[in-house]
């Protein structure tokens, strides 16, 4: 018998269940190439795939560890984009969408957490990110005052636009992926089922 979703998982269960950390990995490594090349194909501005990984990472890892999933993408493909300061407000927002992945990590209402968590990721990312640029560049890039700080957001509408339409997305699509692993476990297609006396319920 499956353990009930809201119990999480603890290390001995993953690694028993290795195919949940080995697709998670898959999907990091996915993140981190696209954000290196995705420029160099001609990709819109901020479509991502770190936040899609952030979901299924909670979701199939049911464990805190799921929090750094995001910031280790970032942290990994920006050693090759950029040095600037910016990158204080970025990480610090990915930061953010992992613990928001965390907290959809035990849902049974799955699809409506992954669209949810996908605009709310993206506004969040949006909010933050513009208020960094305008804190950094005032008086260089944009006025010090309120009317500053509202150019930035206006300048940041096109890359909401691109990341907010591809979460509404890409997170479903990973919501549908962690469905069909949990299917093929339930089936033994995976292997056995795990024991829920065995799951720790870890927060």
């Amino acid at each position: 018998m499956i353990e009930d979703r809201s119990t999480d998982l603890g290390f001995e269960d993953l690694a028993r269940r290795w195919w949940r950390p080995a697709i998670v990995a898959v999907l990091v490594v996915a993140a981190v190439v696209w954000r290196l090349v995705k420029t160099d194909l001609g990709a819109p501005p901020n479509l991502e795939l770190s936040t899609m990984a952030a979901f299924a990472a909670a979701a199939l890892l049911r464990h805190r560890i799921a929090v750094l999933v995001p910031v280790a993408i970032v942290l990994i493909s920006d050693l090759g984009l950029t040095t600037s300061w910016i990158l204080l407000f970025t990480w610090s927002a990915w930061l953010l969408i992992g613990l928001g992945a965390l907290r959809t990590r035990r849902t049974s209402h799955r699809l409506v957490a992954a669209v949810a968590f996908g605009a709310g990721s993206s506004l969040a990312f949006y909010l933050w990110t513009n208020f960094g640029v305008w804190l950094l560049g005032r008086g260089t890039f944009y006025p010090a005052g309120l009317d500053g700080l509202l150019a930035s957001y206006v300048a940041g509408i096109p890359f909401l636009r691109t990341m907010l339409l591809g979460n509404l997305v890409l997170v479903p699509a990973a919501a549908g992926i962690v469905a069909l692993v949990e299917r093929a476990e339930r089936s033994h297609a995976l292997g056995p089922a795990l024991d829920p006396a065995r799951s720790a319920h870890r927060a």
